[in-house]
């Protein structure tokens, strides 16, 4: 009897009905009201204050960047519809495709009409319509395969566990230091220490690599290239007082810091500032520095809301991870978030003193293809994070350890 009814059964629904209830049930499986949306949030503000700062002097700019975000938005949406699960199953192949790539730009008889040297540096793919860095998809393929190695290990609580993840980091860091890109090397390694703690790696390891890292830094210092030491000595003399780099490899920094202060507390508006800018000659003031225009144009009231925008994304992304059970998905998260954190902390601090100027882009804010689509990508990772609810029988338990644990 029940040979003979199963038959009939299926018959009553055609292959469209199936697939209907199938995307039902997706569509059911999703959790629209979510910490995701207060990332998305943020990054837009960002972005649209980006596209008004740019247009305090390159009009023109902005509106490339108005359509840039167009696509920006495009590129997040398509990312955050598939189930996340296909990103560690090609995390590994996406982080060697991206090391190929930083490979590829390094090649010195690669045409420069495919790779377009800027101020002696490799980073950019000339793709037509927009040049493409790898370096700044690598950062996100590394999170993935960092986040994959660690989902359901625990070796990474003792000190020596910690080798293939370093490994990991470093590769990538090494290849775009080569380019070289200094500022967006050195944003794996908050990166990294961040997934890790999340991860469950003992604080006193941390604590001891990163010991390690500042006894061992000055050794690091005769391989830097000239202009990577200048900008260092020009920060040092700065801070002293002595103003004999200002016109040399100090004065992008230099004017950074002019125009900043001249924005005062409530900013000099479009017009004065536009002129401010124009006479001063900040170089870069649509890309590296634009962090300075937004402070001259609206003062440090637009200073402060630019910080506490990238604030509110860290809440949304740090929320996100909080209620996310599922170990992959709750470390993409993390390194995500810190991804965001670390270059504005880079960025900021350049122009308004504090660190050497080492070329690194604000995210969401500064203009270029590359940065913005990479960004909201990202983005568009963690909303895709934030819908998904948990699976009846997900791992509850993910990355909570026991103190009785041996170290090595």
């Amino acid at each position: 009897m029940s040979q003979m009814t199963a038959p009939r059964t299926n018959a009553r629904y055609s292959p469209v009905q199936l697939h209907r209830n199938a995307r039902a049930l997706h569509l059911s499986h999703l959790r629209w009201l979510n910490f995701g949306w207060i990332v998305v949030l943020a990054a837009l503000l960002l972005s649209l204050l980006g596209i008004a700062a740019i247009a305090t002097t390159e009009p023109g700019y902005a509106r490339k960047q108005a359509v840039l975000l167009v696509l920006a938005l495009g590129s997040a949406a398509l990312v955050a519809v598939p189930h996340y699960r296909w990103m560690r199953r090609l995390s590994y192949i996406l982080l060697i495709i991206g090391i190929l790539l930083l490979i590829f730009v390094l090649l010195p008889f690669v045409p420069e009409s495919i790779v377009r040297p800027r101020n002696g540096a490799r980073r950019w793919i000339n793709l037509v319509v927009m040049d493409m860095q790898p370096s700044e998809l690598t950062k996100l393929f590394y999170i993935f395969a960092l986040a994959t190695y660690l989902r359901l290990r625990k070796v990474h609580r003792r000190l020596f566990g910690l080798f293939v993840p370093l490994v990991l980091t470093f590769v990538p860091m090494a290849l775009i230091v080569v380019e070289p890109d200094l500022g967006t090397a050195l944003v794996f390694l908050p990166t990294f220490f961040a997934m890790m703690v999340a991860a469950g790696a003992r604080l006193r390891h941390i604590a001891l690599i990163v010991l390690i890292g500042m006894m061992t830094a000055p050794a690091m210092y005769p391989i830097l290239r000239d202009h990577q030491k200048e900008r260092i000595q020009a920060l040092v003399y700065q801070i002293r007082g002595d103003d004999r780099y200002i016109n040399d490899i100090g004065y992008q920094g230099y004017k950074a810091m002019t125009l900043v202060g001249a924005g005062g507390v409530t900013g000099v508006g479009h017009e004065h500032a536009r002129d401010l800018i124009h006479y001063n000659k900040l170089p870069e003031e649509h890309n590296d520095m634009v962090f300075a225009v937004i402070a001259c144009r609206w003062g440090m009231l637009g200073a402060v809301a630019t910080w506490a925008l990238f604030g509110l994304m860290a809440i949304g992304g740090l929320l996100t991870a909080a209620v996310c059970r599922e170990p992959f998905a709750r470390l993409v998260v993390v390194g995500v978030t810190a991804v965001f954190l670390a270059q504005m902390t880079v960025n900021t601090g350049m122009t308004i003193g504090l660190l050497p100027i080492t070329g690194m882009t604000l995210p969401f804010v500064s203009y270029g293809g590359s940065s913005l689509v990479s960004a909201w990508i990202m983005v568009g990772v963690v909303l895709n994070i934030g819908l998904r609810r948990e699976r009846s029988l997900m791992r509850q338990e993910a990355f909570e350890f026991s103190d009785e644990e041996d170290d090595a």
